[in-house]
């Protein structure tokens, strides 16, 4: 089986804490403090393998990536189905609630996403197969180990996943600088939330099969927001706006 690396306290923290299929821990000689020793401790209570290494084998590993002295040999991260996210959804009584990323390729981006996607309660993120960023060590390290908790699917051509969560009965709202203020667009009840992608934002045919366009008023000199600032504004705001409802 292939693997993939995450590195980062954080990251391997949560994917020792979500039971993941883990094959290594490397830890840097010397490293202590922190979660280091309740990572230690942790992978041997799981019976996997901890081996200490040279700085320079994990500056390896994860090139650019700043590791803290730690990193997993981790199976690939197991995508799951769009059932799966609605069963999620009815099992934890509630209106259903998807980020679908619309071909967003900036690693940092789709991590801070996913990060504020679990923390908002979201119940799946979505995204293309083609044209979007890779789920890997950068993106789990962004995410600060959210990427184990919150289910990814893969989708094929997002119009027609737009069509098919409409007739599932879902209310499809996209983020563009020219839909109405964002507080004045209904984020109740089942919700997907489609942000566009970097430089581009939504696609034509995207924007075209959304239910509702929604804006963030921007009174600055710059004209928007990145894509995981964007996006975090717009699911706080539905989840202010279902507390108020009760839903």
């Amino acid at each position: 089986m292939a693997e993939d690396i995450i590195a980062g306290r954080n990251s391997v923290t949560e994917a020792l804490r979500s039971q993941r299929s883990i094959n290594k821990i490397l830890v840097q000689d010397g490293a202590k403090g922190g979660s280091i020793g309740e990572i230690i401790a942790t992978a041997k209570a799981r019976n996997i393998l901890v081996e200490f290494v040279r700085q320079e084998r994990l500056d390896k590993l994860v090139p650019g990536l700043r590791h803290q002295g730690v990193a997993a040999m981790v199976a690939p991260i197991a995508f799951q189905s769009l059932d799966d996210v609605f069963a999620r959804a009815e099992a934890e009584g509630e209106d259903l609630f998807i980020l679908l990323l619309d071909e967003l390729q900036d690693p940092q981006n789709v991590g801070a996403l996913i990060r504020t996607a679990d923390a908002a309660g979201v119940h799946g993120v979505l995204m293309p197969k083609r044209r979007s960023c890779p789920l890997n060590a950068v993106v789990a390290k962004i995410s600060a180990g959210a990427v184990e908790y919150v289910p990814v699917v893969q989708i094929g051509n997002i119009a027609q996943t737009i069509e098919e969560l409409q007739r599932r009965g879902c209310w499809v709202v996209g983020a563009d600088m020219d839909g109405e203020e964002h507080y004045r667009t209904n984020l109740t009840g089942p919700l997907v939330l489609v942000i566009g992608a970097e430089g581009k934002g939504l696609g034509r045919l995207v924007k075209q099969k959304c239910d509702a366009i929604a804006s963030i008023p921007m009174e600055g000199g710059v004209s928007s927001l990145n894509a995981s600032a964007a996006g975090a504004v717009l699911m706080y705001e539905a989840v202010r706006q279902r507390r108020c409802t009760g839903k």
